[in-house]
């Protein structure tokens, strides 16, 4: 954990057809952290500056439009480089620019990380090599084509493998800083973070049940869309394959074969990921004991719900939410901020 009392300085590499939400998601998160100095003041954690390639103003891939702090030639030291991705970063002369620039500053930078497709210009630095690393699911076979000696971990949400880290598709950014929020400050920093940014501190599993499931749904003529939507509305529901298989109009069979081709595990084990990932939300919100939890969400008990979450998480449910739980006594909109000077 940081002891120094100085802001971090944290850079975002800019340039033209950058993903406006890789670079704003994760900057929105490290703007957000405060501390109590120890004289009674609340400061920033972080000093957030964005590095163009030039000193002038460029256009996300959403065109909306970014001013750079400075430029690449005359950037600050930094604590913690970040590179967001864009399809912009994949025209070789910016890829290029943006290696040599960031392999010249690796020493002297505590952390480097990219964002979604950002691993493009960070893997191109050959600094990940023989390293573990992840990117968006829509990318990874083509990340680990172009760059072979990449330990590709396509599930993942994000990964750290020494002082670099390398984060999946888009709002895996905000879980990426808030990880490292928690690195710096601590777990209840990252907590206040994510509840000012109303988003979880920590999601569970992996890219798949934020992929394939929400890509399935989209294909409204497919008899599973529903099924899928009503599946994550209802967790305490009854999920038998025999109850699912009839609400898809399929025989039992017919369902378990189609539903693990689209989803890519069985559907029990579906299902207790589901459970799980939603009695993470509750154990971190406080909502109601363990036992209220484990009903809640579809368990037969709360033994039953003990093993399954000690068995995924390593954790029991009790451990996890002491240290991921709101703290008690406080509101849950509760917020210390400095005074605003206007």
């Amino acid at each position: 954990m940081v002891l120094s009392m100085a802001p971090l300085r944290i850079g975002f590499l800019g340039y033209e057809q950058a993903n406006a939400l890789d670079l704003v998601g994760p900057a929105e998160a490290f703007a957000s952290a405060f501390r109590d100095n120890g004289k009674g003041k609340i400061e920033r954690c972080y000093e957030v500056s964005i590095i163009g390639l030039t000193k002038r103003s460029f256009a996300a891939e959403s065109g909306i439009v970014f001013q750079p702090t400075s430029t690449i030639e005359a950037a600050p030291k930094l604590d913690t480089l970040i590179i967001p991705g864009g399809c912009g970063l994949r025209l070789p002369e910016v890829n290029r620019k943006v290696a040599d620039w960031t392999l010249s500053k690796a020493k002297a930078t505590r952390r480097i990380a990219s964002v979604c497709t950002g691993i493009y210009g960070l893997a191109a630095t050959g600094l990940l090599d023989g390293r573990s690393v992840t990117t968006h699911w829509r990318f990874a076979s083509d990340v680990a084509k172009r760059f072979p000696k990449l330990r590709m971990q396509p599930n993942a949400l994000f990964v750290k493998d020494g002082p670099f880290y390398s984060s999946a598709g888009i709002t895996a950014g905000i879980d990426l800083a808030l990880a490292m929020i928690e690195e710096d400050f601590g777990a209840k920093a990252a907590l206040a973070v994510a509840r000012e940014m109303v988003v979880y501190l920590k999601r569970s599993g992996g890219q798949e049940q934020y992929s394939e499931p929400l890509q399935f749904q989209t294909k409204s003529n497919d008899r599973f869309a529903e099924l899928a939507s009503w599946m994550t509305s209802n967790p305490a529901k009854q999920m038998s394959v025999e109850s699912l298989a009839r609400r898809a109009s399929l025989s039992p069979r017919q369902f378990f074969r189609r539903f693990k081709e689209h989803f890519g595990s069985s559907p029990a084990t579906f299902v207790e990921t589901l459970r799980l990932n939603e009695a993470r939300r509750r154990l971190s919100s406080g909502e109601s004991s363990i036992e209220g939890v484990a009903e809640s969400v579809g368990f037969n008990g709360a033994d039953s719900f003990r093993r399954a979450f000690e068995r995924r998480f390593r954790v029991t449910p009790s451990k996890y939410r002491c240290s991921f739980g709101l703290p008690s006594g406080r509101a849950p909109n509760e917020r210390r901020r400095p005074k605003s000077s206007r």
